[in-house]
């Protein structure tokens, strides 16, 4: 491994990094742009519908929930290989960036809408009845009470969905969707090229510690609490 620290590595192993660097950043990107389109409608229809929501309906409720849950409940690498046809028929492609990014949604969605359905819950009662007496409509109470009041713990769920992913396209690379992931699969393990797959270890872990202390610093500048 010692082999990391020289010229002959970077020189021939340099472009590759980056390249794979630059496609699962990709991937992390628009995958988890995409599912928060999704999943954030989602959950915040969870806590309107609930038991306690301002806009309550059971079997609304509970056929969402199942949905979500029967989503979250897949392993992401099953659930990639299963769903290969449809992405093929949206992307038009199984492998690759293009190819990750369809299951690496349909994966997240889910448990980002599980998350946006905690941190909105966690809203006072009294701000959101407040909010209600004085004639707010449904759409005023999400975007004007229940979102603002939730961003804090949102931010914070936001690096976990993000982390997520980010373990979601290393294990993409098990069936060709390229990104560090791969490389690890393909040099450090197929042909035993240690230094490599250290390398890409070092990386993903480097990545999770940027991001969560990137979020962790909005969260505290935008927590009403700490000013």
């Amino acid at each position: 491994m010692a082999e990391v620290f020289t010229a002959a590595f970077w020189q021939q192993y340099g472009a590759l990094l980056w390249k794979e660097f630059v496609n699962t950043m990709i991937m992390t990107g628009i995958s988890t742009a995409i599912a928060y389109l999704l999943g954030l409608p989602l959950g915040v229809l969870l806590v309107l519908t609930g038991e306690h929501g301002i806009r309550p309906n059971k079997v609304l409720n509970q056929v969402v929930g199942w949905v979500i849950n029967v989503g979250r409940s897949l392993p992401f690498i099953i659930l990639m290989i299963c769903i290969m046809d449809f992405t093929k028929l949206i992307v038009g492609t199984k492998i690759g960036v293009k190819g990750a990014i369809v299951p690496l949604v349909v994966s997240a969605a889910p448990f980002i809408a599980r998350m946006v359905e905690t941190s909105l819950t966690e809203v006072d009662a009294g701000v959101i009845e407040a909010a209600q007496s004085m004639g707010a409509s449904t759409f005023q109470i999400v975007w004007k009470v229940y979102l603002p009041e939730a961003t804090p713990s949102l931010i914070l769920g936001g690096s976990i969905s993000v982390i997520t992913i980010l373990a979601y396209t290393a294990i993409a690379g098990a069936v060709g969707a390229g990104g560090l992931g791969d490389l690890a699969i393909r040099y450090g393990y197929n042909r035993r090229v240690a230094s490599m797959l250290l390398v890409t270890v070092v990386l993903l872990i480097a990545l999770v510690q940027v991001i969560q202390s990137v979020f962790s610093r909005i969260a505290q500048s935008v927590d009403k609490r700490l000013r």
